[in-house]
């Protein structure tokens, strides 16, 4: 398996803050763009920090063969 380059942010704002979240838009190499879709997680820390855990799991049970 290749080396592999994970695309990640993070931001914590009050709740209530947000009124839009768009797409983050990534330009590849070979000239194409892709898009990475951007999640919302609201909540305690505690809970919020449930998700990213439950959210990153579930991410990595996409790519099986990783």
């Amino acid at each position: 398996m290749a080396n592999l380059t994970l695309i990640y942010g993070l931001r914590l704002l009050p709740e209530g803050e947000v009124t839009e979240v768009k797409d983050a838009v990534l330009q590849l190499a070979n000239g194409h763009e892709a898009r990475v879709t951007m999640h919302v997680l609201e909540g305690s820390r505690e809970e919020i920090e449930r998700q990213l855990k439950m959210s990153l799991d579930a991410f990595f049970d996409f790519y099986p063969e990783i």
